[in-house]
């Protein structure tokens, strides 16, 4: 019952909340600046893994209120995560009445261009229906054959930290941005060529109003909003698989991390949602061995990371004509001498529609510069870099994964592994939270997301029913679930991407026996040797020409 009424709040405070507390949006705060990393280490004076998770991820809860007029507060951070029982059962009493009184719930203002944000959509744009309900789950996703007994045994999530704040180097082009416009847009501009036919209303709240609140202290920090998505993200996989994450199993979870403290910071609040409540004691361990691989394989380092010549395709899209043609209209919209305006400073200001969408879930004004196929454009720039920096477009970005790959096929061969009854039973569920970097080498691996043609920066136009799409793919909490059942034939595994049934390459059934999928990975299985691979030959680290 405790569960449900959770279920139940949870709800209450992404949709209630939210719209009781929109004139707070109005109101200002200053997040209370971190400590570095280092500092926070040198502070504890240990070097356990789990101190240093908890000291890279600790983080000061509530704002401190101010006065000023830089940072909108966050709705969701004016409230308490964990409001006493009696509340909590009010608060859930009352959306109970409103449920059955109501027979659908308001979706929030959403911008035209929500879906074509790469990397940095939110997860809601992939499954719209959480927008509704952020903890419905559809357990027909589970696809064992209907004429088999199966049931699940084990549980492997690998999960992209939540939402978060801009990078330093994204901040530093928003403050840029917003400069310019402030001091040399035209004021004469109205804005009537906007994405949406608007009146330029849009263009005035960007000149008159809308104040650049994003401050370098906030890195790529996780938001309230992103510890709300894997808070959501555990209790819809606590739901759909209910006996493996039970509470009686949940101290036998495996749970690991990147370093990075947006990825701290959501295993905290997975594991807040395993548990249902926010005092809980963390269990992870940090493990960038396993969650940062490409940080370690020289020869992706040095292939790519550090080779100019990699991202060539991006560089000729970035000054090709379709960008340019983008790069012209906005400058028209925004009244600003075309050559003031530079391609980085159009996708921060399509960064900054996004952001305020997946932080504080507003129509920012800035939304209103781009039309639907502005943001193709961007989106298709932002899928050419993940693609040849990450992805199918050099063989070494998929083989500096092979420690990940080799990690889930060990757990998996453990957990299906036939055993004695006086055996101890299987690891119930390995939890892994990293970033996009960590999914896409993997997924790439795997052979999922591999377009027959590869995208380049003179076929855009032939690009526009690609499979790869980083919005669809990893958007903010992306997650790659392997279930593992025990069937009457044997074991078997399905794969579920972003909470969807997504099929092995090769393999015609949802949750094909796990002996054909190993078979389909045997060359991988029996080889992908991350020090040969990433030390060794260096063939290895040129583009895949067998796209």
């Amino acid at each position: 019952m405790y569960i449900k009424i959770y279920n139940v709040y949870i709800y209450l405070y992404v949709h209630v909340y939210a719209s009781m507390t929109q004139t707070l949006r109005e109101r200002f705060v200053r997040p209370v600046e971190l400590k570095t990393e280092g500092q926070r280490s040198q502070q504890t004076g240990t070097s356990t893994k789990q101190t240093k998770a908890a000291a890279v991820g600790s983080q000061i809860r509530v704002p401190h209120l101010l006065t000023r007029s830089d940072v909108p507060v966050r709705p969701a951070d004016m409230f308490s995560v964990s409001p006493p029982r009696n509340r909590l059962l009010v608060a859930a009493l009352s959306l109970l009445l409103s449920r059955w009184s109501c027979s659908s719930l308001s979706v929030p203002d959403i911008p035209h261009i929500a879906t074509y944000f790469g990397t940095k959509t939110r997860y809601e744009e992939v499954n719209p229906h959480l927008l509704r309900d952020a903890v419905s789950v559809n357990k027909s996703v589970l696809k064992p054959p209907p004429t088999e007994r199966c049931s699940p045994v084990h549980l492997t999530a690998i999960i992209r930290h939540g939402s978060r704040y801009p990078t330093v180097k994204n901040i530093r082009r928003i403050q840029k941005l917003s400069e310019l416009v402030r001091t040399e847009a035209s004021r004469g501009s109205d804005g009537s060529d906007g994405s949406e036919g608007s009146d330029g209303s849009w263009l005035q709240d960007i000149q008159n109003r809308w104040e650049n609140w994003f401050t370098e202290d906030m890195d790529g920090q996780l938001v309230m909003k992103g510890r709300e998505d894997l808070r959501q993200l555990a209790l819809r996989l606590s739901s759909l698989f209910p006996l493996l994450l039970s509470e009686e199993n949940l101290r036998r979870i495996s749970l690991r991390s990147s370093s990075k403290h947006r990825c701290v910071s959501s295993v905290e609040a997975f594991q807040e949602g395993l548990w249902r409540r926010s005092d809980v004691e963390y269990l992870h361990q940090v493990d960038d061995e396993l969650m940062r691989f490409f940080e370690r394989c020289r020869g992706y380092v040095e292939g790519v990371e550090k080779n100019r010549t990699a991202l060539q395709e991006v560089e000729k899209f970035k000054h090709g004509d379709e960008m340019e043609a983008v790069r012209r209209r906005m400058a028209d919209r925004l009244g600003l001498p075309h050559h003031l305006l530079t391609v980085d400073l159009v996708e921060a200001a399509f960064f900054l529609c996004s952001y305020e969408l997946s932080i504080k879930s507003v129509h920012s004004p800035w939304c209103f510069l781009f039309d639907q196929h502005d943001a193709k454009v961007l989106e298709y720039k932002a899928d050419l870099k993940q693609y040849w920096k990450r992805s199918h477009g050099h063989v070494i970005s998929g083989l500096s994964s092979c420690p990940l790959f080799h990690h889930v096929f060990r757990t998996l061969d453990k957990a299906g592994r036939p055993r004695r009854s006086t055996d101890a039973a299987p690891e119930p569920a390995s939890i892994l939270v990293g970033h996009a970097e960590t999914l896409l080498p993997l997924l790439s691996l795997l052979g999922l997301y591999k377009d027959k043609t590869p995208p380049t920066a003179s076929n855009y136009h032939t690009q526009h029913g690609r499979s790869f799409r980083t919005s669809l793919i990893v958007p903010y909490a992306a997650n790659l679930l392997f279930v593992l059942y025990d069937c009457q034939h044997g074991p078997r595994l399905q794969l579920l991407i972003n909470e969807s049934p997504v099929r092995f390459p090769g393999l015609e059934e949802d949750a094909p026996l796990y002996r054909d999928v190993r078979a389909t990975y045997r060359h991988l299985l029996d080889g992908c040797d991350f020090h040969r691979e990433c030390e060794g030959r260096a063939a290895g680290r040129g583009p895949n020409t067998e796209l």
